[in-house]
């Protein structure tokens, strides 16, 4: 976005300063300074900063000479002073409510501005009711994070939002939509290698996806011969599919290759194994770093971290976990990490992974009786506990709900059958859940504090373990 696009005269501004554009105007009058902003007669007086922190906009403005660098007060005449306070509100880490006119003023701020933290906490928010606004206003303001976010969202919500969609937006944004690839849901089980360059049955050694259409599992790729996905971290980010150590053979040796699965060129590459190795582990993809969280090595539990830089390709390690812990439950929700640790056999406690500090953060404690297992997933400010009743009552699975906002507990009504005594694995898409089994697939709606069966679909055909996750597929695959 060019600055001439906001402000009052910055386009002939330049002062004789100007040829310092790559170092802040007075920086060190800056880091004390406050800054008055008007915007529709409010004034709002704001660290300097903080601005430049946060607003590439004001990076910009302070690096390049022009004569409002020295002002004490700057008129921001084309924005609405409600998607202004939002985005304020946003940087003091507070979560504001939002509804139809603040959603496309803070859009149109973090357009404006190029507000990195603004944009990303709007994609946050994409909900059923929301996505065709953020979409369209988007695409009006031309943030592109925002605008293909919410289109994916959409095309992944096609079939509900389909008539909506072909009333509310114009021609060339039904078309981009269509033309989207569509999540699918992908799961792989727990298999390892031999160990002596045997590997077990190569039909259980494969990723596979639903065709829900069909109602049927079909192969996508073929496991590496290296790979295991026994007591392995697996997860998918960014389109791609990792799998980070594990464990192969009958003594099972720690396997070091580590591997990723690009979906659009159906190719898997070697990538760098973390520095401590370690099996049964939690492995969870934010803002562009996976998260390698505890597990085992040697047979001991590990509460140690790790996290990989994908776009450096180096793993480095992040604070340790309050105490050692194997395959734990962890989920993201708003871009942000939750492992459960559990205290058998009542107690479940439920950290959050604050990257900015490097520290695990206790968020919240949950005590029922329980005979084995969690499984947590995160949609908007809800965390889902799903685990298998207690030993008198193990093959139903109950689920309590904590929500973020009001930091309060609920227990989502009625139980989750679970005929084998296994507990399922469960993926967020948009509203929905999918729960997966040997014996069939659920799709729920998630409806805050209920979930509302939907359809229900084969199960995946294999025992023992299981992975599964949200792919979108090439058109020829799918």
């Amino acid at each position: 976005m060019l600055m001439s696009d906001c402000g009052s005269d910055y386009k002939d501004s330049r002062s004789s300063e100007g040829d310092g554009r790559n170092q802040l105007v007075d920086s060190t009058d800056i880091a004390t300074a406050k800054l008055t902003l008007v915007v529709e007669e409010m004034n709002f007086c704001e660290e300097k900063i903080v601005l430049i922190r946060n607003c590439e906009f004001f990076q910009a403005l302070y690096r390049s000479g022009m004569k409002e660098c020295h002002q004490e007060e700057i008129h921001l005449s084309c924005l609405h002073a409600g998607g202004f306070l939002f985005m304020l509100d946003v940087f003091r880490g507070k979560s504001p409510a939002i509804d139809g006119d603040s959603l496309v003023q803070a859009i149109e701020c973090a357009a404006y501005l190029q507000v990195a933290s603004l944009t990303k906490y709007l994609i946050d928010l994409i909900d059923s009711d929301n996505c065709l606004l953020m979409f369209h206003s988007a695409a009006i303001f031309g943030l592109m994070d925002l605008y293909y976010a919410a289109a994916h969202f959409i095309r992944d919500m096609y079939p509900d939002l389909q008539e909506e969609v072909k009333v509310n937006l114009p021609a060339e944004l039904v078309l981009f939509v269509e033309a989207l690839r569509p999540s699918v849901l992908v799961a792989v089980g727990a298999h390892v290698t031999c160990g002596s360059g045997e590997t077990v049955h190569a039909a259980s050694r494969t990723v596979c996806y639903l065709d829900e259409n069909l109602n049927e599992w079909r192969m996508l790729t073929d496991l590496p011969p290296e790979a295991s996905t026994f007591m392995s971290g697996v997860t998918v980010f960014d389109n791609k599919l990792y799998i980070i150590c594990g464990v192969q053979g009958v003594h099972k040796e720690v396997v070091q290759s580590c591997f990723c699965y690009s979906v659009d060129s159906n190719t898997w590459d070697h990538i760098v194994s973390p520095s401590q190795l370690r099996y049964n582990f939690s492995l969870v993809g934010v803002d562009g770093h996976l998260y390698a969280i505890g597990g085992e090595y040697d047979r001991t539990l590990m509460s140690s971290v790790e996290v990989y830089d994908i776009k450096a390709g180096q793993w480095e390690f992040a604070a340790h976990l309050p105490r050692p812990a194997a395959a734990a439950a962890c989920t993201k929700t708003l871009s942000r990490i939750f492992v459960c640790l559990w205290r058998p056999t009542e107690t479940t406690e439920i950290y959050e992974y604050v990257s900015r500090v490097d520290e695990w953060r206790l968020v919240t404690k949950l005590i029922r009786r329980q005979s084995y297992g969690h499984c947590i997933v995160g949609h908007t400010d809800n965390l889902y506990v799903i685990r298998n009743g207690p030993s008198d009552d193990f093959l139903r699975c109950m689920i309590d709900c904590f929500n973020l906002s009001s930091q309060q507990w609920t227990s989502l009504p009625g139980h989750f059958a679970n005929s084998k005594g296994d507990l399922f694995t469960a993926v967020v898409r948009c509203d929905s859940v999918l729960t997966v089994n040997r014996s069939l697939t659920l799709e729920y709606v998630i409806g805050g504090k209920i979930w509302k069966t939907r359809r229900q679909m084969k199960g995946f055909p294999r025992s023992g373990s299981l992975w599964t996750f949200l792919l979108r597929l090439p058109k020829m695959t799918s």
